[in-house]
């Protein structure tokens, strides 16, 4: 029987979309503090490249998602989590292009595990932000969308940061369904309408390995700043 060294009781399971990112993914996996962590989750979502053999490597569990979208692959590996026999007690959800530091984990999970929220995001206004990591586009955007939650929900927030915990009965409880660029603004506008405990802890951020998928273009940016505004608003 495998020796439990976790420094906490809790079942945490993270979730980690990706596509195209073989370069990256396997130094997420890697330095995710594994003691900390159950089951590390990566959902393939159509990759063209070693992405998934690459997460294997690492000791990852991957699930297939071909379904392009964020939410979509998100959903695929809850639903993997769904079907255990034992549930998690948080999930944690971090990119895969290694934008984000994995091995600040215990930062975002330990106002959970001391029962001081049910939902933590990671902020990266509030940390260490690399020269160029973020575009121009995605701050605004960031400032945009989190000043109309506060303005409509109440709730105040920094950043929509992909870098957050969730209490497990949380996440059932707000039954995510956007399958895109929606996914994080609506995880936070429900927890504001469900009256979750929402809290944010500062994290740092550097550029990403490879090419944004979102950011890096025009179109993309586009569809995902109309997807969070359209978002914020149809939840009302």
């Amino acid at each position: 029987m495998k020796e439990d060294n976790r420094p906490h009781s809790r079942n945490i399971d993270v979730i980690i979309p990706a596509y195209n990112e073989e370069e990256a993914i396997a130094k997420v996996v890697r330095d995710i503090p594994k003691n900390w962590v159950r089951d590390i989750v990566v959902a393939d979502n159509g990759s063209e490249d070693n992405t998934a053999e690459a997460a294997r490597s690492m000791g990852a569990t991957v699930v297939f998602q071909p379904v392009k979208g964020y939410g979509n692959a998100c959903l695929k590996a809850m639903e993997y989590i769904a079907a255990k026999s034992i549930k998690p007690d948080i999930i944690l959800f971090i990119d895969g292009d290694y934008s984000d530091f994995p091995e600040q984990l215990p930062l975002v999970v330990n106002p959970i595990i001391k029962d001081q929220a049910d939902l933590v995001i990671g902020s990266r206004a509030l940390g260490k932000l690399e020269k160029g990591a973020m575009m121009p586009q995605q701050i605004f955007g960031n400032w945009l969308a989190t000043s109309l939650i506060k303005w409509i929900y109440k709730v105040e927030f920094s950043d929509l940061g992909p870098f957050r915990a969730i209490r497990y009965t949380s996440l059932e409880k707000i039954a995510m369904e956007d399958r895109d660029f929606g996914w994080t603004v609506e995880m936070q506008v429900k927890a504001a309408k469900y009256k979750l405990r929402c809290k944010e802890v500062a994290v740092d951020y550097r550029k990403r390995i490879g090419t944004s998928k979102v950011s890096g273009t025009v179109k993309g940016t586009i569809l995902a700043g109309h997807k969070i505004l359209w978002t914020i608003f149809k939840l009302l």
